[in-house]
């Protein structure tokens, strides 16, 4: 059956390459595409839109289910992907092509966007002017397939594109959160404490999660960003709630660990740089072979019923 409120959302920031992965796995999103726009040339070529003469910038184009993921939480995405604050470009790449631009379909769009743009300049994160331009939505030319998907068909040059670029530095530095020592040590207990600062690894099967069967999301239990699903959740034997994959990749980060004379893959949040736990390749093959291992002391569960009145109703969708 056709959804009712199916919207389109265009937004360029720099190499659409990076674009992709930050949107695609968010509740409601029903494609992301590659493309070029607001230019003079129809149907251009990659080259051409490279060659500058075209008048087209790199961009994505978003068809979401607005009852499920808001436009508002589409710019809140948007704004922690790039340099607003660089007009002639982003990161590595330069010129128009690469322009951050927020594309508006509609006037509800618009107002939206100019709300967020202004309480981003207020809030007084960046200390230079915000320079993102919102324009009307033009004509939107689907990219070469070589170019869809690319963190998926290329993940290894991908990684490597992202790193060099500077994009992930700029993302870290600037959307880090801030953490006061003394407020987490009062809200947090020893042990949560232990392990999301410092690093620490709670007891297997005596910890809170470990054989938890209920609906939910489970939330960095420092920031409150979503993070794992229980319907990504299985037992794995190991004594520590499991998981074949996050809720979003881009909320979590991944780190080499060199600890306790072995290599591991150490999982952490990626806003709160909180420590998760690890990932090993030992998971369920028929569900990507991944196995996420993660301490109960690093999160906060939220029952699918009260996902609406905590803030996280737009994946309400994934339990119904």
């Amino acid at each position: 059956m056709a959804n009712n409120n199916e919207q389109l959302a265009t937004f360029a920031g720099g190499c659409f390459w990076c674009m992709i992965s930050p949107f695609e796995e968010l509740p409601g999103i029903i494609r992301v595409v590659s493309g070029y726009t607001a230019g003079h040339v129809e149907n251009p070529t990659y080259d051409q839109v490279c060659e500058g003469n075209t008048g087209h910038t790199e961009a994505v184009q978003i068809t979401y289910d607005a009852d499920v993921f808001p436009y508002s939480k589409l710019l809140d995405t948007y704004w922690q992907q790039v340099d607003p604050t660089d007009a002639l470009g982003q990161f590595a790449d330069r010129g128009d092509s690469y322009r951050p631009v927020i594309f508006y379909h509609t006037e509800e769009q618009r107002k939206l966007a100019e709300e967020s743009k202004r309480a981003l300049q207020e809030s007084g994160r960046f200390d230079k002017p915000i320079v993102v331009t919102i324009e009307p939505a033009a004509p939107f030319y689907e990219a070469e397939d070589y170019h869809q998907d690319y963190h998926k068909t290329h993940p290894f040059r991908y990684k490597m594109y992202r790193k060099g670029s500077g994009r992930d530095q700029f993302i870290e530095s600037h959307w880090k959160m801030d953490k006061n020592e003394d407020e987490l040590r009062a809200r947090l207990s020893p042990l949560q404490y232990e392990v999301t600062q410092n690093n620490g690894t709670e007891p297997p099967f005596r910890n809170e999660f470990w054989d938890h069967k209920e609906e939910g999301i489970y939330v960095d239990i420092v920031s409150g960003e979503p993070l794992f699903s229980s319907l990504d959740k299985y037992d794995s034997g190991c004594g520590w709630p499991s998981f074949t994959k996050p809720l979003a990749k881009p909320s979590v980060k991944e780190k080499t660990d060199t600890s306790h004379f072995m290599v591991r893959t150490e999982v952490r949040s990626a806003s709160a740089d909180s420590h998760l736990g690890h990932v090993f390749d030992d998971g369920p093959k028929d569900q990507g072979g991944l196995r996420y291992c993660i301490n109960s002391a690093a999160l906060r569960f939220v029952p699918a019923s009260q996902l609406e009145d905590e803030g996280y109703g737009e994946y309400r969708s994934l339990f119904r």
